[in-house]
């Protein structure tokens, strides 16, 4: 009797551990598998779009020179007309082109040398290549190349960038965007601008 009450006893503690392990295994497994179907479900949301956009800039070059040849810092009016392509929620790569709008002189500081021409440029445009990554909904890391293209010379040009853009109504975006612009054997510029772009396709 006693042998038989041992025996329930440790059955009935086995099955109820047994239980609450089970009970464990499906509440993990349910958790892990509806966050699964979340993370898909959010991947197939998304669809790739193309976006147009234009932005009011002002380009600096610290290599500036005035009509009597003295430095200066410039401080240039410009207009950029940006394409881009959402391919992924992450990445995306785009054709982005800065219109400076005056004729200028710079030193070419980055020249091989230590003679350092002073060049004119007239109205110059740089298009340029560039990948993008977005690690979330505001802001956007660019890098790429191209070129600076004015009748006097053309110049090859790494371009880095940083964006930060809202969203408002209907594919219709406000960004705010910073670049630098390194261009081999001749100068480099920084700029920062203000602009509005529309997005086309679902997103």
């Amino acid at each position: 009797m006693f042998r038989k009450q041992k025996s329930d006893m440790f059955l009935n503690t086995f099955c109820y551990k047994t239980k609450n392990q089970i009970i464990l295994l499906l509440y993990f497994g349910f958790t892990i598998s509806a966050k699964l179907k979340a993370q898909e479900v959010k991947e197939e949301s998304f669809s790739p779009y193309h976006q147009i956009g234009l932005s009011i800039n002002h380009v600096h070059v610290f290599e500036g020179r005035n009509d009597e040849g003295k430095r200066e810092v410039l401080s240039l009016p410009a207009w950029g007309l940006d394409y881009k392509f959402q391919l992924h929620e992450k990445w995306a790569v785009g054709l982005h082109t800065d219109f400076i709008i005056e004729k200028f002189k710079v030193e070419k500081n980055l020249a091989s040398g230590e003679d350092k021409e002073t060049v004119e440029r007239s109205y110059p445009i740089a298009p340029a290549l560039m990948g993008i990554y977005k690690p979330n909904e505001h802001w956007s890391f660019l890098l790429g190349f191209g070129g600076e293209f004015a009748k006097e010379d053309n110049f090859f040009l790494t371009r880095a960038g940083l964006e930060y853009g809202c969203e408002f109504a209907n594919g219709w975006e406000v960004f705010g965007t910073a670049s630098y612009d390194f261009k081999w054997n001749a100068y480099d510029s920084w700029g920062i601008g203000l602009g509005i772009a529309k997005n086309f396709g679902g997103k």
